[in-house]
């Protein structure tokens, strides 16, 4: 989307465009500012760990995406045999009913099968490995809309790709890395007999090997942080960034959707990098981050070591409930006690801090814990919405 600023013509704002990992999960990315949110369904994806939506869910987050005027992409990028496109087929039917905004497509197979059967806008995986501009015309050809780049890709080359075939172009923003090309790691396969391009991957590359009796984690990559190119991104004219993390937790997620909802409204209204975003993105629990490819090529420089993730803050809970001038119903993912510091994380804006002076249980009697899996209440706070989530900074 081109936004003019103070009458001029001014940057090209891309699609931020989230994991949805679960229903809950898909309404926390859009609430927190996510465009487009990415879903899987219970078959014909490559996260089987994941709470894959039902029909019934799929419909229900469409229904409130649509309704805020945002976007669901639903994933198909296993890799299919014959047998199992018959099966596919009432679940396109499916989607084309409720009206998804697009699927996303690994197999050329699987893409010339539901072009086949149906009208539904498609969208290459990043698990295809789309790298340059021939492989895109080729997508185009064959009624592809846009394509997810492979992390490989750098920012110069996906705008080289974008300006030579006229296609959409989505690129990874942040995440998680594949220490492989993307779709092309076959280490999961090889030790543990399971397909990760069909929804296996036992994520071996995370694993301490020992190499000529060196012990180290040689082919852990660190984190993808790309917040800080957002301003080339946009001068580049990327269609959409992509968030990784289907898998990941609401507090990683919430905390991500905003901080690069907030680095790009800053861009669209005030044409300048809201740095203080980096902080927010500094609080979750991260491997270490680097600019992957987006700029110059990864060298030896991105292998995370340590194999452990050092964890910044912690969720305490999400804001089921805010009864005006009652209280707040919290339920509780993290025990906390009284007088401890809760920061309250709104869909927009800086971050509220609350000490606990008074907790309630549900049933309103007093209470000097919140304790994991209950619900208890705290005071009512104007600024804070059902659906906030609330962190907590651990002592050391």
């Amino acid at each position: 989307m081109i936004i003019s600023w103070r009458g001029c013509v001014a940057l090209y704002i891309p699609e931020l465009v989230a994991p949805g990992g679960s229903l809950e999960k898909l309404k926390m990315a859009i609430l927190y500012g996510a465009d487009a949110v990415y879903i899987a369904g219970e078959n014909f994806g490559l996260r089987t760990a994941a709470d894959n939506f039902s029909k019934d869910e799929i419909l229900r987050g469409i229904e409130f995406a649509h309704c805020r005027s945002k976007k669901i992409y639903v994933v198909i990028n296993a890799f299919l045999h014959d047998k199992e496109l018959g099966e596919l087929e009432s679940f396109i039917e499916f989607l084309s009913q409720v009206k998804v905004d697009a699927v996303v497509v690994s197999d050329f197979g699987v893409i010339s099968y539901i072009k086949k059967i149906s009208n539904l806008n498609i969208h290459l995986s990043t698990q295809n490995t789309c790298l340059n501009s021939y492989a895109a015309s080729l997508c185009k050809e064959i009624g592809i809309n846009r394509i997810v780049l492979g992390r490989e890709v750098s920012m110069e080359e996906a705008k080289i790709i974008k300006d030579q075939t006229g296609l959409e172009m989505e690129m990874f923003i942040h995440g998680s890395m594949c220490m492989s090309y993307s779709g092309n790691c076959l280490i999961s396969n090889y030790v543990f007999n399971r397909d990760s391009n069909r929804g296996g991957c036992k994520h071996s590359c995370r694993f301490l090997y020992q190499i000529d009796g060196r012990r180290d984690y040689f082919y852990s990559s660190k984190d993808l942080m790309g917040f800080e190119f957002l301003l080339k991104i946009c001068h580049a004219k990327i269609d959409a960034l992509k968030i990784e993390g289907r898998m990941k937790t609401p507090h990683y997620l919430a905390t991500v959707v905003k901080a690069y909802r907030a680095g790009l409204d800053s861009l669209k209204e005030k044409n300048e990098m809201d740095w203080s975003q980096i902080g927010e993105l500094n609080k979750i629990q991260t491997r270490d981050y680097f600019g992957g490819n987006l700029m110059t090529k990864a060298t030896e420089e991105s292998v995370f070591s340590k194999g452990k993730i050092d964890k910044a803050e912690d969720i305490a809970g999400v804001v089921l409930e805010a009864k005006k001038g009652e209280h707040l119903l919290i339920q509780v993912k993290s025990a906390f006690e009284k007088f401890d510091h809760l920061e309250f994380l709104p869909f927009r804006g800086e971050s509220i801090m609350l000490e606990v002076l008074h907790m309630m249980d549900a049933s309103g009697q007093p209470i000097d814990a919140g304790k994991t899996g209950s619900v208890v209440k705290l005071p009512y706070n104007p600024n804070i919405e059902s659906g906030n989530i609330v962190r907590i900074k651990r002592k050391k």
